[in-house]
């Protein structure tokens, strides 16, 4: 494991602002104190990967760890609002990586969660010798959130105690499909399956076999599923699906009223940090 301090990447800065205002200025006030301080490793594939981590506010009381993982275009940077609520809020460290092919991590493709989930994996080993302690959870947000619950259905390291799952899809492909009807509705469905086929033998993986149902299936791992009911980037009836198929282990759903994708931290701030922090709570007395 390698650091190396890097700048925060300034065209995200008004997409982390908007999102939660002073993000730009805290995040870069804690870097250039050298709180914040960045990582990389090789991923899965040999690709390196990079990732910012901190510890808690109060790190002698520690709550535990958050690995929080961004969405599709986005990177380490635009989601500070899960960062600094960890952080500041709740006092967990905090590691929050680039997926491939985002920001400052190599690769050379989106995967839409599929295959990041071992590099999530990985960093949640990372975090886990950095802080050293043995309460983790996973927070995802869009492709993020489909990242994490994708890697709840594996054998996960048994630090890994909960997994907060926001505004993620049922599947690649249901995803994909959602997409094409709202923006591409000349394009026949069948194209996702040369599309697929290309992708399953360019980077061995194919959009059918992405699937977080089929993941949650597996899962036992406690988990707390966040969607807006008026987001139709990725339709609400994915949450419901995505819930049920969850069979074992606790969980709990939240649906906010009138947020749409990605939107529900900003449109209920303090009820967000709420419901996470009562979650984390109720899973440590299981």
């Amino acid at each position: 494991m390698n650091s190396s301090p890097t700048a925060r990447i300034p065209a995200k800065s008004l997409a982390a602002d908007s999102l939660l205002a002073g993000s730009t200025a805290w995040y870069d006030s804690l870097h250039e104190a050298g709180i914040l301080k960045d990582t990389t490793i090789t991923g899965y594939n040999g690709y390196k990967v990079h990732a910012v981590y901190a510890p808690a506010i109060d790190p002698e009381n520690a709550q535990g760890t958050a690995v929080v993982v961004h969405g599709y275009g986005d990177n380490h940077f635009v989601f500070l609002y899960l960062v600094r609520m960890y952080r500041d809020d709740l006092n967990y460290n905090v590691l929050f990586p680039d997926l491939q092919y985002h920001g400052y991590s190599e690769g050379d493709h989106c995967q839409m969660g599929w295959f990041d989930r071992y590099d999530v994996e990985q960093w949640a080993d990372v975090a886990h010798n950095i802080f050293k302690d043995n309460f983790m959870v996973l927070h995802g947000v869009s492709m993020g959130g489909a990242t994490v619950m994708m890697a709840s259905g594996d054998k996960l390291q048994p630090f890994i105690k909960a997994i907060v799952e926001d505004c993620g899809y049922a599947s690649v492909v249901t995803q994909f499909n959602n997409n094409r009807r709202q923006s591409f509705w000349f394009v026949p469905a069948d194209i996702l399956q040369s599309a697929s086929f290309v992708t399953k033998k360019k980077h061995g993986w194919g959009f059918w076999e992405a699937s977080s149902l089929e993941q949650l299936e597996k899962s036992t791992v406690p988990m707390l599923f966040i969607h807006g009911d008026a987001d139709d980037f990725v339709p609400v009836k994915n949450v419901y699906k995505c819930y049920k198929a969850k069979k074992e282990g606790y969980k709990e759903i939240w649906v906010t009223e009138g947020a749409v994708h990605a939107n529900s931290f900003a449109k209920y701030p303090e009820e967000y940090k709420q419901h996470v922090n009562d979650f984390l709570e109720k899973v440590k007395s299981l």
